[in-house]
């Protein structure tokens, strides 16, 4: 019988996306069903206080990549906390890193010695992302534990309801 890993440190990005809330929501029941630590990484991108200053005024929706400005990825950060708090959850101190977000999430998983790393991922089929790769697949390739990619709610459909035919031995 295989050997199932016990999780006991893992790691979560979020970019304040619709995608991060179900993102972190999985990745806190994880957490909170095998009693291990939950770190919240939020991978931005430094801006002048001006910039910063207009981009949280004027940004409605993240873009893909690090969160513009450290006060927006502070946001990010603390939402996401909530969310992962409330759902019972053990969260570890958030962290901001400057970086791209799969290089965060990968030295974050190695530094913290995390054994799973929770990524949410949107299919995109566009051609810049099968020339140059997603972040999802990034750190898929480069983590050295295992990685769970949540998908987004809208994209797996409804769940449909079927009869299971009765046993007839």
């Amino acid at each position: 019988m295989p050997i199932m890993t016990h999780y006991r440190r893992i790691v979560v990005g979020t970019d304040g996306s619709p995608l991060a809330g179900p993102t972190i929501a999985r990745a806190a029941v994880l957490a909170a069903d095998s009693d291990a630590e939950l770190v919240l990484v939020c991978a931005y991108s430094a801006l002048s206080q001006r910039d910063e200053a207009r981009t949280s005024a004027t940004t409605a929706e993240p873009l893909r990549g690090p969160v513009l400005g450290r006060q927006a990825a502070t946001l990010a950060l603390e939402s996401g906390a909530a969310l992962a708090q409330g759902l019972g959850a053990r969260v570890a101190p958030p962290l901001l890193v400057e970086a791209e977000p799969a290089t965060a999430l990968v030295r974050t998983a190695e530094v913290q010695d995390a054994n799973l790393i929770v990524i949410g991922a949107v299919r995109d089929r566009s051609i810049a992302n099968r020339l140059l790769g997603d972040v999802a697949t990034d750190v898929v390739r480069n983590a050295r534990c295992d990685v769970l990619i949540v998908r987004p709610p809208e994209e797996l459909g409804e769940p449909q309801e079927f009869e299971v035919p009765a046993d007839d031995v």
